[in-house]
């Protein structure tokens, strides 16, 4: 697990993931759009225009699909026995980390979509000035809210016994 590097000594993982693959539904519509359109316009083209029409569908591919599907791939969102952290980025990784004894609460948010699909966002109040910290498309959002509320609980009630 390539997780594990950014780990401390005596850090386990709660729960790691990345959002919901809802966030790369529109880029696969389009990767089958541009596909079909660039197979139909260079039936009825010829020379030149034939070679345009699967340059500009290559660019349109590598923009609104290969893009934002290496993006979904490269963010993940990881809740361990001491922090959470987000990572994300393909070329210039960026991550953001919480402590648990920062987190003053854990929400959850769900539209309609999100209640069909099994998704929503993870709202994070930190007890810093940073305020609320969103997490959106989060798998099973309300399963990883009391995973980390639990974890919040029992890191409270061992905060307390020292």
């Amino acid at each position: 697990m390539a997780i594990t590097r950014h780990l401390n000594q005596g850090e386990s993982v709660v729960f790691h993931t990345r959002t919901h693959p809802k966030k790369i539904l529109l880029p696969v519509v389009v990767l089958i759009v541009a596909f079909a359109l660039a197979v139909f316009l260079s039936i009825h083209t010829h020379g030149v225009a034939r070679t345009v029409v699967w340059v500009v569908a290559l660019v349109v591919v590598l923009v609104f699909t290969v893009w934002p599907i290496l993006n979904w791939a490269s963010a993940t969102y990881t809740v361990t026995n001491r922090r959470l952290f987000t990572r994300s980025g393909v070329f210039t990784r960026r991550g953001h980390d919480i402590p648990l004894n920062r987190i003053s609460d854990v929400s959850s948010e769900r539209d309609v979509l999100d209640r069909m699909l099994g998704c929503g966002t993870l709202v994070i109040s930190d007890a810093s000035t940073k305020g609320r910290v969103a997490l959106p498309d989060v798998p099973h959002v309300e399963q990883r809210q009391l995973q980390l509320s639990d974890l919040l609980f029992a890191h409270a009630q061992g905060d307390e016994g020292t």
